[in-house]
């Protein structure tokens, strides 16, 4: 849990993952105007995922040509990490493009992207970043997309190029968007084939974020439930949040729902494939988890305050669901 610049300290919720092996990193290549909520859209999934897991799963560094800020199609300007340069071994590099893109590239741009193709690296188009891979010849024979509203620009300089109406494409060492928040949809998709489907629901969660396009929508567990529109899973999930410190039983639930305890457990089996005592337990262990980030009381406070018995149970759960105790965890942070 060592802190870095590319994993900061997590809020609230968490995902065990065990890897490792080296960050994957990203290299974003902002050209002039380039819009600025699809950069941050494809950067942000990142930062989570390294926050959700407390793990260097990511790294990601900024360029422009010769190393100046940029002027992004908002007005605002963005200052690189660093010039144009050789994409490192394993490295991913994504052109970030807005308005105007047919003026937004040079040549130097244009032999990057061919040299680095040429080397095997992966590339990639953000919102009209297509533009520039197109003008170097890298989208021949290749699934891609672009922002729709560019889209007939784009069929005029390359009539013999036709995007997919897709949000986004995954197409071999070629991956593009069609810019604003399908970023988003694009990087859970890189996150979801690299480490796993769970960590790419709750990065999608953390962003507040419905997934889109070829993807199905994944959800909260609370959201789950009133997605379902069942009255009684809802109360349920209602009645645990707001009864942690003194936590109710299974049939405490049953008689204030009105139901049978086979009723209750099948509802959370079937929404939330677990039953409802372990769904109960890990909400008072995540709000343990945010007491312990956001508050200044005491392990032994907390632990009153989730309804566990003394700070030894807490510890063993807490244990067992983020590998640390709570105060190793609070120190590490500190």
């Amino acid at each position: 849990m060592t802190q870095t610049p590319f994993v900061s300290k997590a809020a609230s919720a968490s995902v065990s993952l065990h890897y490792d092996g080296p960050p994957q990193d990203f290299r974003f290549l902002l050209l002039p105007k380039a819009t600025m909520l699809a950069v941050a859209a494809a950067i942000e999934p990142l930062r989570i995922a390294n926050q959700l897991t407390k793990t260097q799963l990511y790294t990601w560094h900024t360029m422009t040509e010769n190393g100046a800020p940029v002027t992004c199609s908002n007005g605002l300007r963005i200052t690189p990490d660093q010039a144009l340069a050789p994409l490192p071994p394993e490295a991913m590099g994504f052109v970030c493009a807005g308005v105007e893109p047919e003026k937004s590239y040079s040549p130097a741009v244009l032999a990057w992207l061919r040299r680095e193709y040429r080397h095997g690296s992966a590339l990639g188009g953000i919102c009209t970043g297509a533009f520039a891979l197109a003008r170097a010849g890298l989208l021949e024979e290749r699934r891609f997309t672009l922002h729709w509203e560019n889209q007939p620009g784009f069929a005029e300089a390359f009539p013999n190029l036709t995007p997919t109406p897709n949000i986004y494409e995954l197409d071999g060492r070629i991956t593009t968007c069609g810019g604003g928040n399908t970023a988003i949809d694009m990087m859970l998709a890189l996150i979801e084939k690299q480490h796993g489907p769970k960590l790419a629901i709750v990065v999608a969660d953390m962003c507040i974020h419905m997934r889109s396009g070829r993807q199905s929508p994944q959800r909260s567990a609370r959201s789950v439930a009133i997605g379902s529109r069942n009255p009684a899973l809802i109360k349920a999930i209602e009645l645990m949040e707001a009864e942690l410190e003194e936590p109710l039983t299974n049939d405490d639930l049953c008689d204030r729902l009105g139901i049978s305890r086979r009723q209750l457990e099948r509802l959370f089996k079937r929404y939330l494939d677990q039953g409802p005592m372990a769904f109960y337990l890990n909400l008072r262990i995540e709000r343990a988890f945010i007491f312990l980030n956001e508050t200044n009381m005491t392990v032994a406070e907390i632990a009153a305050a989730t309804g566990f018995a003394n700070t030894s149970h807490l510890s063993r759960q807490f244990r067992a669901r983020y590998g640390a105790s709570p105060h190793s965890f609070r120190k590490a942070w500190s």
